[in-house]
């Protein structure tokens, strides 16, 4: 009973919160992510001033197994959490009080994970009468661009990742419409297997990344045939695992740096050519970059060049938005109060581990 109560509390409390967007006044909303390995917690004024944003990784434990370990995830969040907000509310320097909105992490993501930020930000919102935002987390990936440049929407955004590679197009009302997919493995993925087949290391992204500059493309990688905008990486990554296993079995010397280049310069050029088609069929001049794998170089500088020859431009959020933050959850959060109704959840929110950005 109390419980429902606090609930219609809630809904007043975010209606009255409302009406600050409308009014153009000063507003504060914390972000909460734990989709995956990484613990934030950031304060975002009036949708673009990142007033703290702090970020504990989990990577240096996870590197011991290759992956990421759910269980070992959810309890690091845990063990991390709390501390990791009162650093937040310091840094920005105000209190819990001050918070008009709650944007939390519900979708996608390890569901353990996505469930100990739930937690707290309905604990925060239960106890300070705070309105909570759920916030799909690759739309927040998509908006931390806009915290570094004034975009406008329509846009097409080539999210890539660990665990995700699409194409979606978000019209003039931000609307976001998936319209290409991985039918198999995230580029992400493919680095990290590659990396491990190399016995590079965990992550193999930026390994990878740093390895293919000393390199030259002389290793012959096939190309997946995949009509539209999905993509296949898992026979260039079989293509790669395939070719070291052969040279391993004649005991034969190759060159890691070349088949580093090699691998990364076929998916770059696949990701680009994708990419670029589409905007030009939906007739937009904006590409953001999204994602971890927004971090690559070669990516960044060959999608630059090759969209300014069609006349588009292409944004991509600096190294420290690019990997999994909340202040584009926040971000994320405050662009879903500007353009969409019916946004706030109540204290049933759960988490849900696997969801088409469409449906969020």
């Amino acid at each position: 009973m109390k419980l429902l109560k606090n609930q219609k509390i809630l809904r007043n409390e975010f209606e009255n919160k409302f009406l600050k967007l409308k009014k153009g006044e000063k507003m504060y909303i914390l972000g909460i992510e734990t989709s995956c390995d990484e613990t934030s917690i950031s304060v975002l004024k009036d949708g673009k001033e990142i007033l703290s944003n702090i970020i504990s990784s989990q990577i240096d434990i996870h590197k011991e197994y290759g992956g990421v370990v759910p269980e070992i995830a959810s309890r690091h969040h845990i063990k991390n959490i709390s501390y990791i907000l009162d650093e937040a509310l310091e840094k920005a320097k105000i209190k819990i009080k001050d918070i008009d909105y709650i944007a939390v992490t519900y979708a996608p993501g390890l569901i353990g994970a996505l469930l100990v930020g739930i937690s707290f930000a309905k604990g925060l919102s239960y106890s300070h009468n705070i309105p909570i935002i759920p916030v799909h987390h690759i739309k927040g990936h998509i908006y931390a661009s806009f915290l570094e440049y004034d975009i406008r929407a329509p846009f097409i955004s080539l999210v890539v990742s660990g665990g995700h590679t699409n194409i979606v197009y978000i019209d003039e009302n931000h609307k976001f419409y998936n319209i290409g997919s991985t039918l198999d493995d995230a580029v992400g993925e493919s680095y990290d297997k590659v990396a491990r087949v190399l016995n590079l290391g965990y992550p193999g992204g930026p390994i990878i990344d740093k390895m293919a500059k000393l390199g030259k493309n002389v290793i012959s990688i096939p190309e997946p045939k995949v009509e539209g905008y999905d993509f296949s990486f898992s026979g260039i990554k079989t293509s790669v695992i395939n070719y070291v296993n052969k040279m391993n079995m004649k005991k034969e010397e190759f060159s890691k740096e070349d088949l580093a280049t090699s691998f990364q310069k076929k998916v770059v050029d696949i990701l680009c050519k994708k990419v670029i088609v589409a905007a030009k069929e939906k007739k937009v001049n904006q590409i953001i970059i999204a994602g971890g794998v927004a971090a690559n170089s070669e990516l960044r500088s060959e999608l630059t060049n090759r969209a300014k020859k069609e006349n588009i431009n292409v944004f991509y959020p600096s190294l420290k938005l690019c990997t999994d933050n909340a202040a584009m959850i926040a971000a994320a959060g405050y662009y879903k109060l500007k353009y969409q109704n019916d946004i706030f959840a109540d204290l049933n929110l759960n988490g849900i581990a696997s969801l088409n950005i469409e449906k969020d």
